[in-house]
């Protein structure tokens, strides 16, 4: 069979065309970085099928709906979710299958079935090769779901031949799942997504050596979880010369320096943490115990201390957030000497608590998914007017991303190799483009 495998650009909705400069494109091309997703699906897929891959956010790649395909299989994530139904119709018209997933399928999967021949719903390394074999008997179903917890000792390495292009870093998964459950949360609402689970240390480490990247980013949704297993891990890189960022926990991250020091000498550059919030009732009301603010600066000191950068994420629009949320994080944020901060407006994905709670409440403004894309308001927030915390937002975000800070930055990184200074400098396009195409304040 002849499978096509997209990951659909929001940007692109009704066909826009994107205006780019050759410097735009550069950095695009140093920015795109495919997910695992469809690697994962590739590698238990049976060799005998050809599979093309097209990821519209790399702009050099583009689809001809006029290629005869068997199957056409998108992920679906929510802000994406118009661009992707637009690009399955368009399929669908010339008598091609469709197959959707992803956390919007998931969380609505009657909705994604009006543009689909079937859904997958949830995890899909064991569902993928049912629906195959299901559709060469011409006995599809309309829906597939994950009726357990993936095996991750089970499943193969990604299969990145699919890419047919080199990538200047990898992404590498060593564990699913996350027990911490915030409600806003799409990947740990779903079915078995607070069920955690690790790969084998020595499979990991065998697909690290494998890569001829020096850089990783390891797409766990926290390396900090099970810290014993981590621990483990990166006395396993140490000496394998590969420098890396992770996902961790603020809390778990001050609690074992000798974890950090482990961490350092296996390659660790930096740390992305869901800081979340700068106020601890905001933190308090949507469950995340485990982060103490008081307990910030002093953490990111230790972080810090162990040669390791910080990068923070900060939401706005706790039902406890009123308009000082805006100025007292960016003080947070310059105060603690943060390496780099990116910002989001609370938005309340289908299938997760959050979504039920504003939705029985009557908060919910829209279900125009393309503003779910954490920089428009879609619900009322409680001590602030939509037109507050909008223009709030965009106030933040300028202020700090303006470019002389952005250089500062750079500059602020330049001792801890070319990794950090690559990622800083692939915000620039970040930047530009959301800019260019009105996502944050139209």
């Amino acid at each position: 069979m002849n499978i096509l495998f997209i990951n659909p650009n929001p940007y692109k909705l009704g066909h826009r065309k994107i205006k780019l400069s050759t410097i735009d494109i550069l950095l695009n091309q140093m920015h795109f970085y495919p997910s695992l997703t469809f690697p994962m699906l590739a590698a238990v897929t049976e060799k005998r099928h050809f599979i093309k891959f097209i990821d519209e956010l790399d702009y050099n790649q583009k689809i001809n709906f006029d290629i005869k395909y068997d199957i056409v299989a998108m992920t679906c994530k929510t802000y994406a979710a118009p661009r992707t139904y637009e690009i399955a119709d368009e399929f669908r018209k010339r008598g091609i299958t469709v197959v959707l997933g992803g956390y919007h399928a998931s969380a609505l999967p009657d909705e994604a079935k009006q543009h689909a021949d079937s859904v997958v719903i949830g995890e899909a390394e064991d569902t993928w090769p049912q629906l195959l074999k299901d559709f060469e008997k011409g006995e599809l179903k309309p829906f597939y779901y994950q009726e357990k917890p993936v095996d991750l000792n089970k499943i193969p390495d990604p299969d990145r031949t699919i890419f047919n292009k080199k990538f200047n870093q990898a992404r590498i998964e060593a564990t699913r799942g996350c027990p911490v459950g915030c409600e806003f949360c799409a990947i740990t609402n779903r079915k078995f997504g607070k069920i955690f689970r690790t790969r084998p240390v020595d499979k990991v480490i065998s697909e690290i050596t494998s890569r001829p990247e020096k850089f990783l980013f390891f797409y766990d949704s926290a390396l900090t979880v099970y810290i014993k297993y981590t621990k483990k891990l990166f006395k396993e890189m140490k000496g394998l010369n590969k420098k890396f960022f992770a996902l961790g926990n603020i809390a778990m991250l001050g609690k074992d320096e000798g974890f950090l020091k482990t961490a350092y000498e296996a390659g660790c550059v930096g740390w992305n943490v869901g800081f979340d919030s700068i106020c601890q009732d905001s933190l308090k009301g949507i469950k995340k115990n485990t982060n103490r603010v008081n307990k910030y600066k002093e953490t990111i000191k230790k972080v810090h201390d162990y040669g390791m950068e910080i990068n923070a994420s900060l939401i706005f629009g706790f039902d406890q957030d009123t308009k000082n949320i805006f100025r007292d994080s960016l003080n947070f944020i310059y105060d603690s000497n943060i390496d780099w901060a990116a910002f989001q407006i609370l938005t309340p994905l289908p299938g997760t608590p959050l979504f039920k709670k504003l939705n029985q409440e009557k908060r919910i403004l829209t279900t125009n998914w393309e503003k779910y894309d954490f920089e428009h308001v879609v619900f009322q927030p409680k001590k602030m007017t939509v037109e507050e915390l909008q223009n709030g937002f965009r106030d933040t975000f300028d202020e700090y991303n303006v470019f002389k800070n952005q250089i500062k930055i750079i500059l602020k990184n330049i001792d801890k190799g070319l990794l950090p200074i690559i990622s800083k400098a692939q915000h620039f396009f970040d930047i530009k483009y959301r800019k260019q195409y009105g996502r944050y304040w139209n």
